[in-house]
């Protein structure tokens, strides 16, 4: 997925904001949490770490072009690095980063979902 793609993509998830941090690294937050970490560096294949399920990270964690993300995994968190070819495809990617925006957004108080009109009427 090209950054093009990728920033249009996560704009278009529900109440995302996006900065640059970490290393010039996009950065998408859904109610101020990340939910995607992207590099972009020119000759590298772009890397895309992003939350998933316990039991998706025990699938992922050891697929080809997969890791557990640098710095995050090894907190004890379940966030995989999308790093190199063949990874996933860019469905694939997608779906995940739209899971990932779930789970983050799901983490959230009831309150600020609310907020963020993450939540349909009368939860």
């Amino acid at each position: 997925m090209d950054r093009e793609t990728f920033q249009a993509f996560c704009a278009d998830l529900p109440a995302t904001s996006h900065v640059v941090q970490w290393g010039n690294s996009d950065v998408w937050k859904v109610g101020g949490k990340v939910f995607v970490v992207a590099g972009f560096t020119g000759e590298d294949p772009p890397r895309f770490s992003f939350k998933v399920s316990d039991i998706s990270f025990e699938i992922l964690q050891d697929q080809p072009g997969l890791r557990p993300a640098p710095y995050l995994a090894s907190r004890g968190m379940s966030w995989i690095q999308h790093y190199d070819a063949p990874g996933l495809d860019d469905e694939a990617l997608r779906d995940y980063i739209r899971e990932s925006h779930r789970i983050v957004a799901s983490g959230l108080s009831k309150k600020r979902q609310r907020e963020l009109g993450l939540l349909g009427e009368g939860r």
